[in-house]
C-alpha cells in the first residue's frame, strides 16, 4: 500500500483511481470539483434540493432521475427557460428550487460514488464552503489516525479521457486542509505539499481561479457566472454529505 499514504491521517490525491487507492472505510473523503461539480452541490443544498451524483449523462440518467422521481440536470448549453437546472451554479442559484436533483458529472460524481462503496463518508467540498467543510471534519473527529480524512481532486479529462489535473481543484483542497488545520505530522507528503502550495497564494486565489485554464474556458462559452459563483470564497456554511445516495445538508 506504498501508494495509498495508509501511514498518514489526512491524504491528498487526483482523480477517481488515487480515491480509490486512498479512501478509507473509518474515513471521510472531501471531493473537490471547482469547476463546476462540487460547487453546484452546494449551491443545490443550501437552496434546499437533495442532490443524487450520478456517473454519466446518458439515457441511463434519465431512467433513474424518473425512477427516483427527481429533476435530471442537463449540460450547460442544453438550459432552456422550462428546464433551468443544469451542472451550471449560476444556472441553479437561479433556476426553481426542486426537491431532488439528479446531477451527472465525470469527474465529482464517479469519485463520490466510489467512496460510498467503501462505507466512507463522502462530503462536497469547494473554495465556497471551505472553512465549513473543514470545521464539520474537526467536529466530527476526522483527520486522526483512527478517522483519517482523504482530500480528492476532481480534475478534468483530455480528449483521450486521461486525467487533467487543474489549478482550481488543487487551489480548492489546499483551502480545505487549511481550514482542517491538522499538526503537520499528521499530514502525508501530498497532503503537505498541497498545503504548501496553497497558503502563499490564498490571497489571491480567485483571480488565479478566473485565469487559469478551466476559469478561461468557461468565460469563453459564456459561463463567467459559473466562475463568479465558485470562485465566492466561504460564501457557504452549508456542508453537503452523501447518504442514502443524494447529497444534504450535514445540519439536517
Amino acid at each position: 500500500m506504498i501508494f495509498g499514504q495508509r501511514d498518514s491521517a489526512v491524504r491528498f490525491g487526483w482523480g477517481p483511481r488515487e480515491a480509490a487507492e486512498l479512501v478509507s472505510a473509518d474515513g471521510c473523503l472531501v471531493v473537490v470539483d471547482v469547476l463546476s461539480f462540487t460547487t453546484a452541490v452546494t449551491i443545490a443544498v443550501e437552496r434546499g434540493s437533495a442532490v443524487y451524483p450520478y456517473r454519466w449523462r446518458d439515457d441511463s440518467a434519465a431512467a433513474y432521475a424518473a425512477r427516483i422521481d427527481a429533476v435530471l440536470a442537463v449540460g450547460r448549453a442544453a438550459v432552456t427557460e422550462t428546464h433551468p437546472w443544469s451542472l451550471s451554479p449560476a444556472a441553479l442559484e437561479a433556476a426553481p428550487v426542486t426537491a431532488r436533483l439528479v446531477l451527472p458529472s465525470p469527474n465529482g460524481s464517479t469519485i463520490a460514488a466510489a467512496a460510498v462503496e467503501s462505507g466512507a463518508t463522502v462530503v462536497a467540498g469547494s473554495l465556497r464552503n471551505a472553512s465549513a467543510v473543514g470545521a464539520y471534519l474537526r467536529r466530527s473527529g476526522y483527520g486522526t489516525p483512527a478517522r483519517p480524512v482523504v482530500v480528492v481532486a476532481s480534475g478534468e479529462r483530455w480528449s483521450d479521457e486521461s486525467l487533467r489535473p487543474c489549478l482550481e481543484d488543487q487551489l480548492g483542497a489546499g483551502a480545505i486542509l487549511d481550514a482542517l488545520g491538522a499538526p503537520r505530522e499528521r499530514l502525508s507528503p501530498e497532503a503537505a505539499a498541497c498545503l504548501a502550495g496553497y497558503r502563499p497564494v490564498a490571497a489571491d486565489v480567485s483571480d488565479l481561479v478566473t485565469a487559469c485554464g478551466g476559469g478561461r474556458e468557461l468565460v469563453e462559452r459564456g459561463f463567467d457566472g459559473d466562475v463568479a459563483a465558485a470562485i465566492a470564497v466561504d460564501r457557504s456554511n452549508v456542508v453537503p454529505v452523501l447518504r442514502a445516495g443524494a447529497f444534504v445538508d450535514a445540519a439536517d
